[in-house]
């Protein structure tokens, strides 16, 4: 029994260190952990609040990104428009004076086969003529040196 009795003066002597412990407890709950809880749930609400407009600014960004891109894009293909109608134009230009390079090239060419065939026809009257003259002269000659036929000449032969 001495032993419950030492228990109970024990006890006894506790009860005001606990007492202490409970209010120390209470006391640094209310003026420490409340506080501090709140001031970490109010740095965590702003940490969260960063993020979402962090979040939100990362896509702005992308957004005006993918913007600017599509805005790039439709100038290249305007200027590859562009381009294209300029070669097509040039291209066009082109062909066309090749093509008045060939028709004048054609109607040289065509004039020149008229010069010839003319001045083939000239000189070919002209050789038809003098032939038929050159012809007349040669009998001519041939005839004026031929010696008058001889009868001994005859029976030389």
């Amino acid at each position: 029994m001495e032993l419950l009795k030492q228990l109970g003066e024990f006890f006894l002597q506790s009860v005001p260190t606990l007492i202490l412990v409970f209010l120390f407890y209470w006391f640094l709950k209310a003026n420490l952990f409340q506080p501090l809880t709140k001031v970490m749930a109010e740095r965590s609400a702003q940490i969260e609040g960063a993020r979402r407009e962090s979040d939100a600014s990362q896509a702005a960004a992308q957004e005006k990104v993918r913007a600017y891109q599509e805005a790039q894009k439709k100038a290249r293909a305007e200027v590859y428009a562009e381009q294209e109608a300029a070669r097509r134009v040039v291209l066009e230009e082109r062909a066309m004076l090749v093509r008045k390079t060939r028709d004048h090239v054609h109607e040289k060419i065509r004039s020149a086969k008229e010069v010839i065939a003319r001045d083939f026809a000239t000189a070919r009257a002209q050789l038809e003529k003098e032939s038929q003259a050159l012809g007349a002269e040669i009998v001519r000659t041939i005839l004026e040196r031929r010696p008058p036929a001889s009868p001994a000449a005859k029976g030389v032969q």
